[in-house]
């Protein structure tokens, strides 16, 4: 499995932009903000932001919103949102790598990755970075894709949704691309999780069963 580039992202940001806009992946990252308990006063990384509309949700409440991305132009993009809408929280966007994250050990009190460890040909190292830069106790909150998630099962869903235009397009298209990368069992997430010092998780289905919504507590 290719390990993809940012300059491959830079070239989709406004289409990725949208689709963070969407009914359905809006309405998860809602979910999984919801998830991660209150951000007051406290220090949020996103891992693989895009252009930040999920991180910058607790730019009233935060402390510090840290979002990094693998590409150029996403963090451009973040920049630029992040200045329309600013709020009390100190927010930095960088660009960096998941694999190698630029930050000192329990750095972070909660670490967020939306739809990106699948995408890594080697996720265990994505997961082992988050949990090496998120406080003990910390909570990590990561959203991937089921074993269930194909064309088939997604056009099922979107059809049985009445999801239509953008919204089902940009829903197919993930569904797509989750076949050719990794789609994670629970108890295998779970196992991988453990491993790399997680003394607490919880997941659930999402999207139907075609996502898991996935709660870390760390060691």
């Amino acid at each position: 499995m290719r390990k993809m580039t940012g300059k491959e992202f830079s070239e989709q940001v406004e289409f990725f932009d949208t689709v963070a806009q969407t009914n359905w992946l809006s309405g998860l990252h809602q979910a999984l903000k919801d998830k991660s308990g209150t951000w007051e006063k406290k220090d949020v990384l996103d891992v693989g932001c895009g252009t930040g509309r999920l991180l910058l949700k607790g730019a009233k409440e935060a402390a510090s919103l840290t979002g990094i991305d693998l590409s150029e132009g996403m963090i451009k993009k973040a920049r630029k949102l992040e200045a329309l809408q600013p709020g009390k929280a100190s927010t930095t966007f960088i660009v960096g790598d998941a694999y190698a994250l630029p930050f000192v050990d329990r750095t972070f009190d909660i670490s967020i990755s939306t739809l990106v460890m699948f995408l890594l040909p080697e996720p265990e190292k994505g997961i082992k970075e988050m949990a090496r830069v998120t406080k003990s106790n910390g909570i990590s909150i990561l959203l991937n894709p089921t074993p269930k998630m194909d064309p088939v099962a997604a056009e099922e869903y979107a059809n049985a949704q009445a999801l239509e235009g953008f919204e089902k397009e940009s829903f197919l298209k993930w569904s797509n691309v989750s076949p050719r990368r990794h789609r994670f069992e629970s108890g295998q997430l779970s196992e991988l999780l453990y491993e790399h010092g997680a003394s607490y998780i919880h997941q659930e289905k999402a999207l139907g069963d075609l996502a898991l919504l996935t709660k870390i507590v760390w060691n």
